[in-house]
């Protein structure tokens, strides 16, 4: 019909035919939904004073929104949602280096957004829990909604450590389930497996260092609260 072949030509037009830039759209698309129900679960926990959740519902916080991200765009990116996997994917040869930036950009941008928009829709209730005094340490301190500190005994050094494994077991995990000359997983389960790979790690090695793991879901989130209210304490 002459009618949709005008469609046809309409959205073709509007299109994206730059695959780098795809790929970037597409990275920003996969973090903010791995970052909104991650960072949207830990708020419910904090905010709620443990009625809404436990440590456990923000892992599986984090996993499910791993799994969500993979399937929105794990076709045309694959959906890395990680500076140190896109890092990794290029040390390896998975991807052209030339790729890099624009990954870790997008990263940033869906990132940020999201943490934008779990303050947005959980302002009113930051705003009771605190008093309107947001605070990165003390009783009733909610930087950690957004990114991760570590427990009062870390060093520097053994949150470096900690980090660094943790980051190892998520890259070595993630390139062994999708090795199809190894025992790679069932087609059509990667996100789910990988999702529970994230899960896995929050609930054996998160306590320490909150289990960043992934330079796109903690410095995105922290420079915006150090824009929002909270200062540049969060970076100390």
């Amino acid at each position: 019909m002459p009618e949709t072949k005008m469609l046809e030509k309409f959205t073709s037009r509007l299109a994206i035919k730059n695959a780098t830039v795809r790929e970037a759209l597409a990275e920003a698309l996969a973090t903010f939904l791995l970052m909104l129900f991650g960072t949207g679960s830990v708020a419910q926990v904090v905010l709620g004073k443990q009625m809404y959740g436990t440590f456990l519902s923000i892992n599986l916080g984090y996993g499910f929104g791993v799994m969500m991200g993979i399937h929105a765009a794990g076709g045309i990116s694959g959906a890395h949602m990680n500076a140190a996997v896109t890092f990794a994917n290029c040390a390896i040869g998975n991807l052209p280096w030339c790729k890099l930036p624009a990954y870790v950009i997008g990263q940033f941008l869906g990132s940020f957004i999201a943490s934008a928009s779990v303050f947005l829709m959980y302002y009113d209730a930051l705003q009771d829990y605190t008093g309107g005094n947001l605070t990165v340490i003390g009783p009733t301190a909610t930087a950690g909604i957004f990114a991760t500190y570590p427990a009062p005994y870390m060093s520097v050094w053994r949150g470096f450590i900690q980090e660094f494994i943790a980051t190892a077991v998520l890259v070595i995990g993630i390139l062994a389930i999708n090795d199809k000359k190894n025992a790679a997983a069932l087609p059509g389960t990667n996100a789910f497996i990988i999702g529970l790979l994230v899960t896995a790690i929050g609930i054996s090695l998160g306590m320490n260092t909150g289990y960043a793991i992934n330079p796109s879901r903690d410095l995105p989130p922290r420079i915006f609260t150090a824009i929002a209210g909270w200062g540049l304490e969060v970076f100390r």
